[in-house]
């Protein structure tokens, strides 16, 4: 059987039976990759516009025929099976696509054999030219790809440091901050890998390295923990965020962490991302956590689909967020727990707490909505066609501090927290990925839900809010018949940005009364 394999990760090219075929055809090789990568057939109006968006039907359908003619020249005929309306690969030959396999590797586990297949970014480099909507088909697969790698890395320096073979977790480390050259977690990473693996001088030769970065494109220095990592007479003790753990639940790999300890658990949801290593890395978030921590023993998570835990083929709603609270308190071994909800996590967490009240103490809703969209009988909203924009707009600019402005105003200027912020966005997830999150918070609604919450509950809202309006938290206290409703000054978003003594000093009372 002829064997075809197309190299997308990196510059492309094709082989046929391990040999490179000479295609001077931009668009030859963009089709070839999009066919590679459909898995099937694809109408030959879909190429035809892909290509030639700016021409008439009868002209691309000709330049196609033209096209497809000349391909099959350089591959034999036996590469493609065309009929009048459809193209495809042929089903008689093997075909091998490296995104794909790495891909399939990354369901199965095989982070490392996953990484060995990741040599670059899908389609570095490479352009048909003219071809707006190739380009941007490339560029959310580019970034799918790109969350999946991220994510494999993290893991097998995971794996690596905790099998002792420091070694090998640097080298790895040493990818992910080509990926983040601005992380102090991936900076951390590599140089104390570096250290136990008892190499000091390429150790400092990257702390010199990062500490550069930094103050050219941050203007900013390195954080005193990513300092004393090589200054043997620190005194200052190295905060390592909590080791990351892993559950399966209904074949789903969920990342989390558990923090400090105390009568009570709380677990905290964040909103439509997170990474539960990452969210250490800013000063403010980390004494936010740590601080929940010294009233309970704190939980994080993952949704599945987000972060470190793994990626799926769908878009997870509120039930399967829900289901992924249970799983991570089974794992946790949690027998008592108040749950955090901060914005679209906190519709999760109301749904557990009707499925499950005897496990849950307390409920804490920050900044959250009982509904995605507005309706005639919920105002408190946005429209659905305005969702759909600002969701369009977030993709668009995904990659950089998308929407930082709107979720933290105070932070906005720093350009420390923006580098944060845009570096924790990558990780966690891929702009269409990240889309079908959205989407499905978009659809969701739990109003018919709060009536049944029977624990007792405290709302939480910032009045000034840019993202959730105060007047969803408003309607989410009123519903719930045990709930007590705290308006707090200030317009971010996040519970850690701006003043968050008032957000900690409410929950301290709320989870003191309830372990009490």
């Amino acid at each position: 059987m002829t064997q075809f394999s197309v190299r997308t990760l990196g510059f492309p090219e094709i082989r046929r039976n391990d040999r490179l075929c000479q295609l001077r055809l931009r668009k030859g090789l963009a089709l070839l990759v999009y066919l590679a990568e459909a898995k099937g057939s694809v109408g030959r109006d879909v190429l035809a516009t892909m290509l030639w968006p700016e021409e008439g039907e009868e002209v691309v359908r000709a330049r196609l025929r033209r096209l497809l003619h000349r391909l099959q020249l350089t591959l034999g005929d036996d590469a493609l099976t065309t009929d009048r309306s459809t193209v495809r690969w042929s089903a008689a030959i093997d075909l091998q696509v490296d995104s794909q396999l790495f891909e399939q590797a990354c369901d199965r586990g095989e982070f490392e054999q996953a990484c060995r297949h990741y040599p670059g970014d899908f389609l570095s480099g490479f352009s048909p030219g003219d071809c707006p909507q190739f380009d941007e088909w490339a560029f959310f697969r580019r970034e799918a790809l790109r969350g999946r790698a991220i994510q494999a890395l993290e893991r097998v320096v995971h794996d690596r440091n905790a099998a002792g073979d420091y070694a090998a977790a640097a080298a790895h480390a040493g990818r992910l901050v080509e990926f983040d050259p601005l992380s102090e977690v991936y900076g951390r990473h590599l140089i104390r890998n570096l250290l136990l693996a008892g190499d000091p001088a390429t150790a400092q030769r990257h702390l010199e390295a990062l500490t550069h970065r930094l103050r050219d494109e941050l203007d900013v220095a390195p954080e005193p923990e990513t300092r004393a990592l090589l200054n043997a007479d620190a005194t200052l003790p190295i905060e390592d965020p909590p080791s990351t753990r892993y559950v399966s639940g209904g074949g789903i790999h969920l990342a989390f962490q558990t923090y400090g300890a105390g009568p009570i658990d709380v677990l905290v949801l964040p909103g439509f991302v997170s990474h539960v290593e990452r969210v250490w890395e800013e000063p403010r978030c980390r004494a936010f956590l740590s601080s929940l921590a010294g009233m309970g023993r704190l939980i994080l998570l993952d949704r599945r689909g987000v972060g470190l835990s793994d990626r799926v083929g769908f878009n997870p709603g509120v039930d399967a967020t829900a289901q992924d609270i249970g799983t991570v308190l089974d794992a946790a071994g949690s027998r008592r727990v108040v749950l955090f909800g901060a914005s679209e996590g906190g519709p999760a967490c109301i749904k557990f707490s009707v499925d499950h009240p005897d496990r849950v103490a307390g409920l804490i809703l920050f900044a959250s909505l009982a509904k995605g969209t507005a309706t005639h009988d919920y105002p408190h909203a946005l429209q659905a066609s305005q969702y759909d924009i600002w969701l369009q707009q977030l993709v668009s600019l995904w990659g950089g501090p998308a929407g930082i402005e709107t979720f933290a105003p105070s932070l906005s200027g720093d350009p420390q927290a923006r580098a944060w912020w845009a570096g924790l966005l990558r990780a966690a997830s891929s702009p269409g990925a990240i889309k079908g999150v959205l989407e499905a918070l978009r659809d969701m609604d739990v109003r018919h839900l709060l009536g049944r919450i029977s624990m007792p509950t405290l709302v939480l809202h910032r009045h000034d809010d840019r993202a959730v309006r105060v007047a969803a938290g408003r309607h989410l206290a009123s519903h719930i018949a045990q709930a007590r409703f705290v308006e707090l000054d200030g317009a971010d978003h996040w519970a850690f940005a701006g003043d968050q003594q008032p957000v900690l000093d409410s929950i301290r009372r709320f989870v003191g009364s309830l372990a009490g």
